[in-house]
Order: C-alpha cells, then structure tokens, then sequence
C-alpha cells in the first residue's frame, strides 16, 4: 500500500488546505510525509495491482472490501554492504499505526489440524487447535466522491485458554510462551516474488486470511435482508448475485474447499448445490506462467493441517475427472493433465487447476498473458470451457501515479484539459492536439528536468553519490529476477563502459543507469546478480577515463514510497523480460505515464502500450513469443553468441576474469556458467538486438525536441492503463456490478430519501 497520509488528501480533496495549515504551524508537510513507514504487505506487482484496485474501487463507488493479512513484519527492508543485499526486519508498526482501527468484535475462530468423524447426519472437523482471527480495518477513500471502503487485514490471536484447557500438566508460564505458537500465524510477509515455497507455515497464512474472511462475508450476508432464513436455515440462492469473490492468484486458493466446507457441513446444503453456488461466487486470477511459481501443496501435508479440506478436493477432483472421462472416454493422458492431484514422487494439489475448476471466471493480466494462459498453461481447461477465460489487463491509479508524485505534470496537463481526466484517463488522447505545440513541448521538458534535478538533490543526500541531471535517467526498477533480465542491462552498462574506454573522444550520451529492487533471501543467483550490479558501479563510477558520462547506481531498498521519487525522474524505462515471461508488469504503465519512453520487449502489457502509442513510439527490440518457441525447438546454444559478438565476448571475459572482482577473480563463475549452460532467459540471444536498440535511444536522447514530442505521444496513450479501466472490465464481464460515478452527498448534508443513489449490486 505504501504511504497513505498524502494519498488520503489528495481523495478527500483536502491536500491545499492541509498544506497551507500545516505551513501556517511553522511545519513542512513534505518533511512530515517522510516520516511515514510504507506498509509494504506483499511482494512486488500483484501486491501493488491489489492497492491500485482498491483506490479504483472505491473511486467507482463500488461496494468492495480488501481482505489480508496484517503481517507485523511486511517485506524486508534491504540494505546494501559491501555490494551485497542484507535483510533487516521491516517493524513498521513500532511507532504505531494511526490509519488502522482494531475491531475486536468481530474476532473469529479459525481452527487447524484435527480429524474429521463421519455420522449419518455428515461430516464433523474435531479435536482441532484454534486460533483467532482480529480485524482491522483502514479506510480507502475514493477520489473527490465521498466514498470510503474498508480494506479489512486479519491478525492472529492465541485464544485466552490457549495450551490450558487441555492436557495441562500445570507449566502455566509454558503455556502463556506457546501462545506465540499460534500468533506467528500473521507475524512475517514471505518476500518470494514469482517463486513457490512450500512452507506450513505459508499454508497456514493462506488458510488464516481465507478462512476469517468467509466467516465475515457470510455474517454479513445473513445480516443483509438477502439471507433471508426459511425457519431456521439461511437460504443461500441468492449468494453468488450479492457476493463476487475474487481470487488474488492461487494464494487464497483454500478458499473454495473452505466454503464448500461450510455449504455442506455447517449449512446442510446438497453437494450439487453447494458446488453450484460456490462456482458462480469465485474468480480466479492468473498472474504468472513460471513453473516454479505455480503453487503445489504436497497431499500429506494439507492432510495434517487441514483434513477434512482435503477430502473435499478429493471429491471435487473425483466429480471433475468423471465429468472429463464422460467427455473423453480412454483418454488417461487428459485425465493425468487436468487432474486436482499430482501424482509422481510425492503426491501435490495443483492449487491452479482448482481454482480453474472452482470458478466461474478465469483471467489473464495482459492480451498476450492470457493467449498464453488458453493456448499454453491450461489450454486442456480452455478446450472443455472456452467461455470461462477471459482477459483484464492490469492498470495504475492515476491519483497515486501521477497526481501524488507528479503534481508538475498533472498541473500542466489539466491546464491543457481540465482536470476530468483523472476520473477518466481516456481523455489523455486530448493531449495529441498539442503535440506540436511549442510551448507544451518546452514545458514537458522543463517539468521532466525539475523532477531530475530533485531525485538528483534526493540520491546526493541520501547516498552521497553525485550525479549530473542533464544526463538521461535510464531506469531498471523492480523484482531482481532472472525472467526480469537485469544481467542484460548489466552486459549493457559493460558494452557502453567498454566503448568509452575504446574511443574516450568519440561523442557520447551520457547516461546515469539506476538499476533497484529486492532478491527474495534464498535466491542465490538474484543476489549475485545484485552483488555484479554493485561491483561494475564500482569499477566504472571510479574510472576517471569516463567521468561523468556514465554512472551507475544500484537503488537501496526499492519500495513504493521510492518509486514515487524515480519514476518521475526517469528518461527511459527498462522493461526487457523474455517475452512470454512477464504476465503483465505495472511499472511499465507507471514510467509511460510519467513521461519516460520505453525500451522494452514484446511482453506483458508492453504489447498493448506499443499498440496504443504506435510501435515507432516505443524502442521495442528482441525475440517475440514466436521466435523464443522456434528456439526453444532449435535448441539454445549461449555460445554461438559469444563467439559471434565481440562486445559480448569481452563483456562476459571481463565478469569471468575478475575485472570487476579482483580480490575473487571466481566471484562471478555461477553466474557466467548459468548464461553458458542453464540460462532459460536467453540474455545472449537478444543481446545484440538490445544494444543496437539502445543505440538509437541515444540517438535520439540528443535530439531534445524530437525526444520530448515522443513522449507527449506516449502519455496522450497511457490512458488505457488506468485501473479504473480495469476494474469497470472486471464489474461489467465478471462481477455484474455496474460501477456509479454519482457522488454520494458528504455527511454534514441531509441524504436525498428521495432517491437511492446506491444502487443495488454485489459486494466485491
């Protein structure tokens, strides 16, 4: 979520005011901003994409609720020593949390191993352990519409008669320690980004959040006059028109065994009826095609912790693979395929194919992502339902992304105009009447080097390192990853070093390449590609041959708050994944939004920002899907590149011979032989495509005008990827709520009982 004071200003309408009043008490309110922890609860994009939704949902009027966790401690805060990344815990409620409001009254139990007894009157979980779930609710304001949603995050309790009740041999002060037992439940984020680890622990957060969430959702569902009671039961038809649920990846996956749990145990409804409801109620979305993403909880252990949800999968695998067989007679190879359970070594729950089978609605994040999702990931699914996949793509919130952090822009696109488009960024196409407008171009300019200037004056206070703004800002921000491809901008910054010091005479762009982000803890090669970043920025920032026209910064501890500094500050935004590996990426809409250009692949949501600005508008370089599929077949060979590409082979020579590692000339051997022998991203293979295109940015970089027209054409075509666009799309074709712009009247004005101006829909 990041920093909320100047956000909730912002919303609530209230930032002018507020400033001049606290300027008025002899204080700064930026100086004040800066004291905000960032609440930093999830990893990288879909983290994020949850909190644009949020802002979104709320702007919309719909009435919808954020369900987590609120971990005690969020993603780890980095710290670079000696080159290398050190994790420190991130205690960003020490001093507090004022945005937050604890609801004990709606406490809930949530319960965990035990064993499941069947009867003639069903099946009954016993003998488990509780644990209780605690709410607390913040705010999320909508945007100058008096609406505020609640997103409601769950903290683990031990019950007060935790490890007393029973058994107890009488070690009182025993049990009173073990109630930490339960409560690390919602102690720590795991910091895996786009990487499954198959933890108790994880498993039991996933449950937790799931769990206490369903409970509250069908509370409020037989509060409201829809869960009407026929003598005694509720009567749950009417649930899947009052309530959407949608599924965050496959994380809150547990969530489809767990309501099918309380359908059929707990509410008596018949299987065939319960299933029913539970389908129309949930939506999946996917959010990465990376194998080792894909979560697959081992059999055995969701047995220990969770019984009787295990044999519900079995029942639900069992209805789906009869359906499957009826369908395809003697086809074993399908079954095997579509199947809930993994067999082979140690049997898994393919917690995907039950998400796919358990909802209504399946999404990809980005046109390409979600053809890939049919044709490729789950295409057997896509045969049998063709009408269950969908596509959204993903979108920012303009308020966060432009208006926060970019208040020069915004101004001067309002004056162009008028302030609507920030409800509706489709109005930013308004601006290609002005892209030849002289004045406009020399005001863009002006508003892009004031934001360099400051993150210039930022980067000198806060890490001593001095850097020259009129050099172009070439930026790299995000998840450290092999799929994200950073080593190519890395062997980029090599090539360009290498040239200086080949030619020192010959003209040169200067350029300052920031590269930041963080490496999930146990991945060993995202570390050291952190620790290679660090090492050339050593060599190449203390080259007196260079100078000031290359510098390289690595970007301590990367977070939101941050990306609100640089992204404005940027020239050219790196977004060089392979394509067909990044789903969607938001940083990408981000930078275009906020006047940088693009250097990027065919991937993600890249393709539908070429499609929108016009392919001549973006530095689009390297192999599409097609062509990464044709070489696959063929067979990567890592060598025939170096071989063939001088600059490349000198480049990699200089990692493997200790150039930028003297005192451990074998620093960098696991990382050269992974790009020879096991490289699955291809960094050779658009190598030399890359640096071509790269040339041209330079190219171009010198040509002030023609450049800054360039990007005015970008932003006037960023207006697709609002995730207000977004989330209209997932109203309208998932949810079947009808988004209301109608501002409701703000509490100090009698309501209008006239007319109801909210209208009847489903709680998302």
């Amino acid at each position: 979520m990041g920093r909320t004071l100047q956000n909730t200003m912002i919303n609530l309408g209230l930032q002018n005011a507020c400033d001049e009043a606290v300027y008025q008490l002899g204080l700064d309110m930026e100086e004040l901003e800066e004291i905000e922890e960032d609440a930093g609860l999830g990893n990288g994009g879909l983290g994020r994409l949850a909190a644009c939704f949020l802002d979104s949902m709320a702007t919309l009027g719909l009435a919808a609720y954020g369900y987590g966790i609120r971990y005690e401690y969020g993603i780890f805060n980095q710290k670079i020593r000696d080159g290398w990344q050190v994790e420190e815990a991130d205690d960003w409620l020490r001093h507090g949390n004022p945005w937050e409001k604890a609801r004990p009254e709606y406490m809930l139990p949530v319960h965990f191993y035990g064993r499941v007894e069947h009867s003639a009157s069903g099946a009954k979980w016993i003998d488990t352990q509780v644990v209780l779930a605690l709410p607390y609710d913040t705010p999320v304001p909508g945007y100058m519409n008096n609406t505020v949603n609640t997103m409601r995050l769950w903290s683990a309790r031990a019950p007060n008669d935790f490890n007393l009740r029973d058994f107890n041999v009488g070690d009182y002060i025993q049990a009173v320690l073990d109630r930490n037992l339960a409560e690390n439940i919602s102690r720590v984020l795991y910091p895996n980004d786009n990487f499954f680890e198959g933890k108790e622990l994880r498993l039991k957060q996933e449950y937790f959040v799931v769990a206490a969430t369903l409970q509250d959702i069908i509370r409020r569902f037989k509060a409201s006059k829809f869960g009407s009671t026929d003598s005694v039961r509720t009567v749950f038809d009417s649930f899947p028109d009052q309530v959407a649920i949608q599924l965050n990846d496959t994380h809150p996956a547990m969530a489809i065994p767990e309501l099918m749990r309380i359908f059929v145990d707990i509410e008596k409804l018949p299987w065939d009826k319960a299933w029913d409801i539970t389908k129309r109620t949930f939506a999946y979305t996917n959010h990465t095609v990376l194998p080792e993403a894909l979560e697959r909880w081992p059999v055995d252990l969701v047995e220990k912790l969770l019984p009787r949800h295990l044999q519900i999968i079995y029942e639900i695998n069992q209805r789906h693979l009869d359906h499957i067989a009826s369908l395809f007679p003697n086809d074993v190879d399908r079954l095997r395929r579509m199947s809930l359970i993994e067999e082979g070594g140690t049997k898994r729950i393919n917690m995907a194919h039950l998400c796919i089978v358990g909802s209504h609605a399946v999404n990809g994040v980005a046109k390409i992502h979600s053809e890939i999702v049919k044709t490729q990931v789950f295409e057997d699914f896509a045969a049998l339902e063709p009408e269950k996949f969908q596509n959204k793509t993903n979108g920012i919130t303009p308020r966060r992304w432009l208006l926060l952090c970019n208040p020069g822009l915004a101004e001067l696109i309002a004056e162009k105009i008028g302030e609507d488009y920030v409800r509706d960024l489709s109005q930013l196409t308004k601006l290609h009447e002005f892209v030849d407008d002289d004045l406009f171009i020399r005001e863009v300019a002006k508003v892009k080097q004031e934001n360099k200037v400051k993150f210039a004056l930022y980067l000198e206070k806060e890490y001593k390192v001095k850097i020259n703004p009129s050099s172009m800002f070439d930026v790299h921000v995000k998840r450290i990853h092999e799929y994200k491809r950073q080593l190519m901008n890395c062997l980029h910054i090599i090539t360009m070093y290498n040239r200086i010091r080949r030619d020192p005479a010959k003209l040169f762009v200067p350029r300052t390449v920031i590269i930041g982000g963080k490496a999930a803890p146990g991945y060993h090669m995202a570390k050291m590609i952190i620790k290679l970043i660090n090492a050339v920025a050593q060599v190449v920032n203390n080259d007196p041959m260079v100078g000031s026209k290359l510098k390289v910064i690595f970007l301590e501890n990367y977070r939101v708050s941050l990306a609100e500094k640089v992204i404005p500050a940027t020239d050219l935004s790196e977004q060089i994944s392979t394509a067909g590996t990044e789903a969607s990426g938001t940083g990408n809409m981000k930078f275009m939004l906020n006047g940088a250009l693009t250097i990027g692949t065919m991937d993600g949501a890249n393709v539908e920002m070429a499609e929108e600005a016009g392919e001549e508008n973006l530095f689009i370089f390297g192999m599409r899907v097609e062509d990464v599929t044709e070489l696959d077949r063929k067979g990567y060979n890592a060598q025939l590149y170096y071989d063939r590409l001088p600059e490349l082979k000198q480049a990699v020579d200089q990692i493997k011979s200790g150039f930028f590692s003297p005192k451990d000339p074998n620093l960098f051997n696991d990382v050269v032989n992974m790009l020879f022998h096991h490289d699955r991203f291809k960094v050779f293979a658009d190598y030399e495509a890359y640096v071509k295109c790269q040339e041209k940015v330079s190219e171009l970089y010198l040509n002030s005008k023609a450049w800054t027209k360039m990007v005015i054409r970008n932003i006037a075509a960023a207006g697709k990827f609002s995730s207000d666009r977004t989330i209209k799309e997932y109203a309208r074709d998932i949810w079947h709520v009808e988004p209301s712009d109608l501002k409701i009247p703000p509490p100090n004005e009698p309501r209008d009982s006239g007319q109801d101006k909210t209208p009847n829909g489903t709680a998302a």
